[in-house]
């Protein structure tokens, strides 16, 4: 990706901005998916995944300051070593894919996010049996899709919405797992030789806005219905992810 333009500046501010809302607490996965969505018009799908990690570390911050201890090390051993060894696998696999093919993929995982988001409420723990290869499952699932293309929330989600843990356990899990994926994944990143370091400091020159995100988040929570801004994020990303898909192959 090079820099220069007021569109670049623009994308990557509102990737910012979107980043922390969704850390914030408002729209879940759909503000993230949205902002790397949003960065792909701006350079290919490795670049823009690349672009959106110290901004999703910066959220992380946030977040652990917040979850800080609340998660459950039972269930965080059980994921983390798995998810490290995914994210290696979806680093690879950023650089050896086209990038249409990886246009695609982003724009099905946006569908799947959507689709996970919409039936979630169908899903229920009283015929769930846990085994001891769910977790490690679902955190090389994470960690795969996470360091592919900034989409690991429904595997790992999928996995806690079962597990008998209360909310704030379930936000320390997640929050301490994607800290630690993130983290992995700038290394990998610039070894995987899909961003260079220029383009990293441009993304880290932006991460300010994170946090006006995030306490736009809580701000606009207690003031604007989460329904009303899961349909209208849930709308935008729809579009956008058929849009990914359908200029993949102009």
């Amino acid at each position: 990706m090079t820099f220069g333009s007021g569109n670049d500046f623009t994308a990557l501010a509102a990737a910012a901005l979107l980043i922390g809302i969704s850390k914030g607490g408002l729209g879940g996965p759909l503000p993230t998916m949205l902002a790397t969505l949003m960065l792909t018009q701006r350079g290919s799908v490795a670049t823009a995944v690349a672009l959106a990690t110290p901004l999703l570390m910066v959220g992380d911050a946030f977040a652990m300051y917040t979850y800080w201890r609340a998660w459950d090390r039972e269930h965080a051993r059980a994921l983390i070593p798995a998810g490290v060894v995914g994210v290696l696998i979806g680093l690879s696999l950023l650089r050896g894919l086209p990038d249409r093919s990886l246009r695609v993929g982003l724009g099905l995982a946006g569908l799947v996010v959507v689709g996970y988001k919409i039936f979630s409420h169908w899903r229920g723990r009283e015929h769930y049996q846990r085994r001891g290869w769910h977790a490690p499952l679902a955190g090389l699932l994470s960690g795969i899709s996470s360091g592919m293309l900034n989409a690991g929330g429904p595997p790992i989600t999928s996995y806690l919405l079962l597990q008998p843990i209360s909310p704030v356990t379930f936000m320390g899990i997640t929050t301490l797992f994607f800290a630690v994926i993130n983290t992995l994944k700038i290394p990998g990143s610039l070894m995987a030789g899909v961003v260079t370091v220029p383009a990293l400091l441009w993304s880290l020159a932006f991460c300010p806005l994170v946090a006006v995100g995030v306490y736009a988040g809580r701000y606009f929570i207690a003031r604007v219905h989460p329904e009303l801004f899961d349909r209208i994020m849930t709308a935008i990303l729809v579009f956008a992810c058929l849009w990914l898909i359908v200029t993949a192959y102009l």
